[in-house]
C-alpha cells in the first residue's frame, strides 16, 4: 500500500485518520507543531466567566425581568457564546475550566444558553466532552460547516435567530458579542463575515483572544527528511524503479505552521533548485515515486500558494478524515 504522511501529532487514544487511511494506505505521523498556551489570556477567559461577562453563573440566578423574550439579555451580559476553529483553542479552554476546580462555569437554563460555535466535527466531539462535563446548559452549533467561511454565514442566521429584537437598523437594542479563541496565526473570515457594516442591525460583534501559540518542533525537518529515506530504501530493497499510477506518496499538512520546513524537505517550489514542475520529477526519479500534497483546508492551502507559490494537489472538502480521503481519492481517479 502507498505512504500517506499525515504532518500531525497522533490523537490519543484513537485517530480517526490512521483508522480511515489504514485500509488502503501506510500512514506515518510525523509531528510538526509544539503548542504553548496563552495562561494569561485562558486566565481573562476564566475571569470573564466569573464577571458574569456570559451570564450569572449563580445557580439561582433569575434574569431578574431584564430578559423580556425579544432578545435583550441580564444586563452585564457582555458575550452570548464563543467561536472555536482550531483543537488547540478547545484544549486551552478545556484546561482552564479543568483546572479552576472552584469556579463556576455553566450558566444556568434560566438564562439564554450559551453558544460553542465549532467548524468541524473534531472541535465539536472535544467541546461536547466538555459541555457534558461543565457546561450542561450550553448549546454546541456548526459541527458540519467544514470552513470558517461556511460558519460565519451559520451564526449570521442562528445567532440573529436568537436575538430577533437587535436585528433590525431602527432597535437601540445590541446583541451580546462572541468571544473567538485563537491561535496567533489565523484567517479573518469569520470577524470579517459577522462585523460587515453592510449587515446593519444583523451585524455581530467579534473580539478574538489569542489563547495559544504554535511552532515547528525542532525534530521535525529531521523526522520528516528520514521518513522518506525509510520510504525510499524501502522502495530500492523491493526493486521499485519505474513511477506507476500506484507508486505515489502523500502528504497531509494540517496547518500553515511547518509549510517551509515540509516544502524544502521535498525540494518543492522555492527550495527546488530549478522549479516546482522539475523538483518533482527529480522527487520521482529519487523515490520511485511521485509525491504529492493535500491540506486540511483553505487557510494551509492559501498559505502554500501565497508565501511559496506553491499548488496544493489536493485541499479537503471538508477538516476531517473523511474530507482528507474525499480530496485524495477524487485525484487519484483522475490521474
Amino acid at each position: 500500500m502507498p505512504p500517506i504522511l499525515l504532518l500531525k501529532t497522533r490523537s490519543s487514544p484513537h485517530d480517526g485518520y490512521e483508522e480511515l487511511f489504514s485500509q488502503n494506505y501506510e500512514p506515518t505521523f510525523v509531528p510538526v507543531l509544539e503548542h504553548r498556551f496563552h495562561t494569561e489570556n485562558l486566565n481573562k477567559v476564566r475571569d470573564l466567566f466569573v464577571s458574569g461577562a456570559f451570564g450569572d453563573t449563580t445557580p439561582n440566578d433569575q434574569i431578574n425581568g431584564n430578559d423580556n423574550g425579544n432578545g435583550t439579555e441580564h444586563k452585564n451580559r457582555k458575550y452570548g457564546g464563543l467561536i472555536f476553529t482550531s483543537q488547540r483553542a478547545v484544549e486551552g479552554f478545556a484546561k482552564m475550566i479543568e483546572d479552576e476546580k472552584d469556579t463556576t462555569f455553566n450558566i444556568p437554563a434560566t438564562q439564554p444558553p450559551l453558544i460553542l460555535y465549532t467548524v468541524g466535527p473534531a472541535t465539536a466531539r472535544s467541546l461536547t466532552t466538555l459541555r457534558n462535563k461543565h457546561l450542561p446548559n450550553a448549546t454546541i452549533y456548526g459541527a458540519d460547516a467544514g470552513t470558517g467561511e461556511n460558519l460565519g454565514h451559520m451564526i449570521l442566521e442562528h445567532y440573529n435567530a436568537l436575538y430577533p429584537a437587535c436585528a433590525s437598523a431602527s432597535t437601540s437594542n445590541s446583541k451580546p458579542a462572541l468571544l473567538f479563541l485563537v491561535g496567533e496565526v489565523r484567517r479573518d473570515i469569520i470577524p470579517k463575515t459577522l462585523m460587515n457594516p453592510e449587515l446593519a442591525g444583523r451585524r455581530i460583534g467579534v473580539e478574538e483572544l489569542v489563547v495559544y501559540e504554535t511552532g515547528v518542533m525542532g525534530s521535525f525537518e529531521g523526522s520528516f527528511g528520514g521518513c522518506l529515506q525509510r520510504i525510499r530504501d524501502q522502495d530500492r530493497d523491493r526493486g521499485f524503479g519505474v513511477v506507476k499510477r500506484e507508486n505515489v506518496i502523500w502528504v497531509v499538512v494540517f496547518s500553515p505552521t511547518g509549510c517551509e520546513a515540509m516544502l524544502r524537505v521535498l525540494e518543492l517550489g522555492p527550495f527546488s533548485s530549478s522549479g516546482s514542475a522539475s523538483a518533482s520529477r527529480d522527487m520521482e526519479e529519487k523515490a520511485g515515486r511521485r509525491v504529492f500534497v493535500a491540506t486540511i483546508g483553505p487557510t494551509t492551502r492559501d498559505h502554500l500558494r501565497q508565501e511559496f507559490g506553491f499548488e496544493a494537489h489536493v485541499c479537503a472538502p471538508k477538516p476531517s478524515p473523511e474530507g482528507v480521503a474525499e480530496g485524495i481519492e477524487r485525484f487519484m481517479s483522475e490521474l
